[in-house]
């Protein structure tokens, strides 16, 4: 089994709802702000190369949505979801199951892109994989949530017939990973916990966006349930601190990949390091 990062950019949001009751006096510690109140975040993905399947965990927000829509988000950086695919040595077409942690813009947005004026699914031979839970939650949002999920996003996949749907109940259908499910930030949020040799790498996509979230207290203002999110954390920090969990960050400016572990404070950032640092075989 391989790892490759899918670098697909970096996009802004403001650092009062990414960190939620935590003062900007803390959190800018961590996560400088620019002069209006912007943070800057990656959208890094995951590509897992095992055996003749290969996995992409999430693909980024995509480039189909109208200037004036990126315009609230300020996109930038060097890097694209194809490119970087490219550039670790694949194709669009290569990609056989596409895993989607949730179904917000900017982790599933570039499943889809416009082909002679319509839309088609980027990785045509691929799995679209979700849950039921989450996809129910997605097309029939909240008020709170109505922004971040994107019919253009969401009804191409259907209409495909890629789509399907994981069993929350049952085991994982990938062989080398299993599934954390967590319904604090949005409802069955899928942490995908990879076994490569003796270690175990967690894609902790949103339920923790960079180091600078680790202590407790520090939830976004976007989660649906933080409460929820508080103790989902717990749970989570204490296995990955007991275990040498590796954390890999998909929205962390800076920080690919870290460690944690237990102190008087509760659990807190321990290594950082590059995913080639992390001495997988």
């Amino acid at each position: 089994m391989k790892l490759h990062i899918i670098e697909t950019g970096f996009f802004k949001l403001d650092g009062g709802a990414m960190f939620g009751v935590v003062p900007k006096s803390i959190w800018q510690k961590t996560n400088p702000a620019d002069e209006n109140n912007l943070c800057t975040w990656a959208m890094r993905c995951l590509l897992i190369e095992d055996g003749k399947r290969l996995i992409l965990i999430d693909n980024g927000i995509g480039s189909k949505q109208s200037e004036k829509f990126f315009s609230y988000y300020h996109l930038h950086g060097a890097v694209s979801l194809v490119d970087s695919l490219h550039a670790a040595g694949f194709e669009e077409d290569d990609i056989t199951d596409m895993f989607l942690t949730h179904l917000h813009f900017d982790h599933c947005g570039g499943g889809v892109r416009i082909h002679n004026g319509k839309p088609e699914l980027t990785f045509k031979n691929a799995r679209y994989w979700s849950n039921a839970d989450q996809w129910e939650w997605a097309i029939h949002p909240n008020p709170r949530e109505k922004a971040s999920f994107l019919k253009e996003n969401l009804i191409p996949m259907k209409e495909s017939g890629n789509l399907h749907f994981i069993d929350t109940s049952a085991a994982s259908p990938f062989p080398h990973f299993d599934i954390e499910y967590t319904s604090g930030h949005t409802d069955k949020m899928m942490i995908p916990k990879i076994r490569i040799g003796e270690n175990v790498i967690c894609f902790v996509t949103d339920l923790l966006p960079s180091v600078g979230h680790i202590p407790l207290a520090y939830v976004m203002g976007y989660d649906t349930r933080p409460l929820i999110t508080l103790t989902e954390k717990e749970k989570f920090l204490n296995e990955a601190a007991d275990n040498r969990y590796i954390l890999f960050f998909e929205h962390d400016p800076v920080n690919e990949c870290c460690t944690v572990k237990r102190t008087d404070k509760g659990v807190r950032l321990d290594q950082v390091f590059k995913l080639s640092e992390a001495g997988l075989s």
